[in-house]
Formats: structure tokens, C-alpha cells, sequence
């Protein structure tokens, strides 16, 4: 019985022992959470660098899409010289024969050919002419420079000549036609 009592003693001790030690891990784990739990000024200062930090990303942000843009801005321009370059190539073959040239026609039809030339480049980059013949004054598309007398009724507030072109760059006006208004 000794024995058993030395074994159930023996439990005991190992039983408090293993108590004494749940008691203090418990202990260190209150510890533990009251350390982990941020006060408010770990909290301001948290949220105060993540503010921090937002704003100067976006200002980043903002620096880069200007810079985007201006290169836009440079390239675009780019691509409109590009596609001019033939243009001024044929004009300068045409200078360099006209001297030499005894057929007028002929001269006329090449002068034809590149102005058909630059005007299909303009229209492939999406600027069209603003229609002036016979049609009411638009003042979205055209600017009146003078006013004439005109004997039909039909032609009054109508344009009856056009002095300069107006030109438009995907659907924007980008130069207004000055024209003359029948009153």
C-alpha cells in the first residue's frame, strides 16, 4: 500500500507540477495578448505610414501619367511627319523637273496626283473637309466673314462662296470655314 500511496504521491507532485505550469503559460499568454494589443498611438502610426505611403504613390502616379502624356503628345506628332514625308518627296521630284518640263498637263497632272496624295494622308489620320456648297450657315462649322444681297429667296441664309476651307479632326472643328452668307 506504501507503494501505492508513493505512486499516487508521486502523481500528485506531477499532477501540481503540470498545474503550476498551465497556470503560468496561462499567465504568459495574458501577457503575451496585453503586449499584442496595439494602443492607439501604434494604431495612429500605423494608419499614419499607410497615409503617408498612399499619397506618395500617388503622387508617383500622377508625375508618370504626365510624363505618359507628354510622350504621347511627342510620338503622336511623330506618326502625322512620317506620313507627310512622301508628300514632300514627290513635291520635291516635281520641283526639280518642272524647270525642265515642256508639257504643261503632264505637270499639272503629277501637281494633281500629290495633292490627291496629301489630301487621302489627311483623311486616313481623320481630318475631313466641312461642306460649304449650297447649304445653310452652320455656325458649329462655319464662320460668316460678309453677307452678299442675293435675288432667289432660296439662297438667303444659305452660303454662297467659301473663302477659306474648314477642316474638321474626327468630328472636332479644328479650323471653321469662312464663308459667304446669302441674305
Amino acid at each position: 500500500m506504501e507503494q501505492d500511496n508513493g505512486k499516487v504521491v508521486e502523481k500528485d507532485e506531477v499532477m501540481q507540477e503540470e498545474a503550476e505550469q498551465n497556470i503560468s503559460d496561462v499567465g504568459e499568454q495574458e501577457l503575451d495578448m496585453s503586449e499584442k494589443e496595439p494602443t492607439v498611438e501604434e494604431k495612429y502610426d500605423t494608419l499614419n505610414d499607410n497615409y503617408i505611403r498612399l499619397v506618395a504613390e500617388f503622387d508617383n502616379y500622377r508625375k508618370r501619367t504626365i510624363k505618359e502624356k507628354a510622350e504621347l503628345i511627342r510620338s503622336g506628332g511623330e506618326s502625322v511627319i512620317v506620313d507627310v514625308l512622301p508628300v514632300v518627296d514627290n513635291f520635291e521630284r516635281a520641283l526639280k523637273t518642272i524647270d525642265s518640263a515642256t508639257d504643261i498637263v503632264a505637270i499639272k497632272k503629277g501637281t494633281e496626283l500629290i495633292y490627291q496624295q496629301l489630301v487621302k494622308m489627311l483623311n486616313d489620320k481623320g481630318v475631313k473637309e466641312i461642306v460649304t456648297d449650297n447649304v445653310d450657315l452652320d455656325t458649329e462649322l462655319h464662320e460668316a466673314i460678309t453677307t452678299l444681297p442675293v435675288v432667289e429667296e432660296e439662297r438667303k441664309g444659305k452660303i454662297i462662296d467659301c473663302t477659306q476651307k474648314g477642316y474638321t479632326l474626327n468630328d472636332k472643328v479644328i479650323r471653321y470655314a469662312k464663308v459667304v452668307v446669302g441674305e
